[in-house]
C-alpha cells in the first residue's frame, strides 16, 4: 500500500495509529516495570510511573513528528523508554538515591541537546554499506527479544516454552500472515493489528487473558512534575547517563536512515540534528515528571515497512493514543492483558523484515569491492557476536561495558572504522 497523495480517513489512520501503540507498548512499559520493581516502589508509585510514562512517551513522539526550526526529524517515529537505562538507573537509585536517577537524567537531556549539531556533524560517516550493516543488526539483535516473549516472557518461569504459549503464538503468526498474503488495501496495513487482536482472543479462549489488571487500574492521573522525588545531581551519575544517552542517539541514527529509506527523504545534517534535539527534550522532560530515558523505537520501522503507510499522519493518532493511555490507567491496562506470546508472535514477524531492509540497502552496494565487503561482514559479526555473548567483554570497566556489549553501538563503532580504514575519509560532497 503506497503513501496516500491525500489524508487517510480518519478511522483508518486511528487504527493504524494503535498497531504502533501496541508495538511499543510492552517495551515501553517493561523499563518502568523493571525499575519500579527493583526500587522497591509501592503500588501506588508503580502505577504513578508506568501512566506518567506514557503520557510522556506521546509527548515525546509529538516532538519528533512537528518540525520546527531547532527540533524534530519529521518522520513517522515513535519514541518509548530506552531499555539501556535499566540496569545503570538501577544502581544510581539504590546507591544515591532516586532523586539522583532524576538529576542525571536531566543532565544528560542536557548535554543531548547541546551536542545535537556537533553529532550530526558525524553524517558523513554513515554511508550505505554503514547504514545497511547497522539496520541488518537492529534487525536481527531484535528477533531473541519476539522469541522470549512468544515463549512466555519470562525465562525463569514454569510455563516459559510450554505448548500453550507456543500455539498462541503460532496462531498470531499464522493470522497476520495470513492476512499479509490475501487481505488488501487497508485490511493488509493493519495485519499486526488484527493478528494482535485475534491473537489475544485465541489466548482468552484458552483463558490466558486476565481482566484483573483493569479493574485493578484508577480511571484518571495526572501527571505531576517531581511526583517520586525531587532531583539531585551526582558527577558519577551524571555521566553514566551520558553514556547511555549517548548509546540511544546511535541507535536512533540507525532507525533515522531506516525510516528514511523506507519513505525517501533524503537525511541532511540539520534533519538529524532536529532529531536528536528532540531526544534530548525528551530526555528531559523524563526527568522532570520523574520517568525514564526516551529514545527512538525500532520496533515501529517494522510497522511502517509492513503496513505502507508512509505518512505521519497515523503517529499523530499514536502520540494521542499514548497521551490519552497516560491519562486514563484503566484504559491503559488494557494493552497489557495481551499476552506475551502474543506481541512475541506479532514481534516476529515485524523485526525479521527490519533485517531484510538492511541487507536490501546492502545489496546496492558493491559487496564485489573488498573494503565494502570487509566492512560490512566485520560489523555485523561483531554486533551480533557482541550481542550473543556479551560477558566476552567482561573484564572491561563499568562505563565502558555500558558501550561496547551493546550489539547495535558495537557495530556503528566497527563499521564506521573500518569504512574509514578500507575506504578512506569521506568526502565532504557525499551525502549518501
Amino acid at each position: 500500500m503506497e503513501t496516500p497523495a491525500k489524508p487517510l480517513p480518519k478511522f483508518q489512520a486511528l487504527l493504524l495509529g494503535l498497531q504502533h501503540v501496541l508495538a511499543m507498548y510492552a517495551g515501553s512499559i517493561l523499563v518502568p516495570l523493571l525499575i519500579g520493581t527493583a526500587l522497591h516502589f509501592s503500588p501506588k508509585q508503580l502505577a504513578y510511573l508506568i501512566s506518567v510514562d506514557i503520557f510522556c512517551t506521546g509527548l515525546a513522539t509529538l516532538f519528533q513528528l512537528k518540525q520546527t526550526p531547532i527540533t524534530g526529524i519529521a518522520l513517522p517515529v515513535v519514541l518509548g523508554s530506552s531499555i539501556q537505562a535499566v540496569s545503570p538507573l538501577i544502581n544510581i537509585g539504590s546507591s544515591l538515591g532516586w532523586g539522583a536517577m532524576y538529576g542525571a537524567t536531566i543532565v544528560a537531556g542536557i548535554f543531548v541537546v547541546l551536542i545535537a549539531g556537533s553529532f550530526a556533524r558525524l553524517r558523513a560517516f554513515f554511508p550505505p554499506v554503514v547504514t545497511g550493516s547497522l539496520i541488518t543488526v537492529i534487525g536481527l539483535s531484535l528477533i531473541p527479544i519476539a522469541l522470549q516473549n512468544w515463549g512466555g516472557g519470562n525465562l525463569k518461569a514454569d510455563d516459559f516454552g510450554s505448548w500453550q504459549n507456543l500455539l498462541v503464538g503460532f496462531v498470531t503468526v499464522a493470522i497476520t500472515l495470513l492476512l499479509m498474503k490475501f487481505a488488501r488495501g487497508f485490511l493488509k496495513a493493519i495485519a499486526v493489528l488484527l493478528g494482535i487482536i485475534l491473537g489475544t482472543i485465541f489466548a482468552a479462549l484458552m483463558g490466558r487473558v486476565s481482566l484483573q489488571p483493569v479493574s485493578d487500574a484508577s480511571w484518571f492521573h495526572l501527571p505531576q512534575p517531581f511526583f517520586l522525588g525531587t532531583p539531585t545531581f551526582s558527577w558519577s551519575a551524571s555521566l553514566t547517563m551520558i553514556v547511555i544517552v549517548l548509546t540511544a542517539m546511535v541507535e536512533a541514527t540507525g532507525v533515522y536512515f531506516a525510516l528514511a529509506d523506507l519513505t525517501g527523504k533524503k537525511l541532511e545534517q540539520k534533519d538529524l540534528a532536529r532529531g536528536y534535539r528532540a531526544e534530548g527534550l525528551a530526555v528531559v522532560l523524563s526527568g522532570i515528571f520523574n520517568t525514564f530515558p526516551y529514545s527512538t523505537f525500532s520496533q515501529n520501522v517494522a510497522v511502517v515497512r509492513l503496513s505502507g503507510v508512509k505518512s505521519k499522519q497515523p503517529i499523530y493518532y499514536a502520540a494521542c493514543l499514548l497521551l490519552i493511555l497516560g491519562l486514563l490507567p484503566k484504559v491503559g491496562a488494557l494493552a497489557t492483558i495481551i499476552p506475551s506470546a502474543v506481541l512475541g508472535g506479532a514481534m516476529l514477524v515485524m523485526f525479521s523484515t527490519i533485517a531484510i531492509q538492511g541487507l536490501q540497502i546492502l545489496s546496492k552496494v558493491d559487496l564485489n569491492q573488498e573494503g565494502n565487503l570487509l566492512t560490512a561482514g566485520l560489523s555485523i559479526g561483531a554486533g551480533l557476536g557482541i550481542g550473543t555473548v556479551p560477558t566476552f567483554l567482561g573484564q572491561l570497566p563499568e562505563a565502558l561495558k555500558l558501550i561496547f556489549t551493546n550489539g547495535v553501538v558495537m557495530t556503528t563503532i566497527v563499521a564506521v572504522l573500518m569504512n574509514l580504514l578500507m575506504n578512506g575519509w569521506p568526502k565532504k560532497e557525499n551525502n549518501q
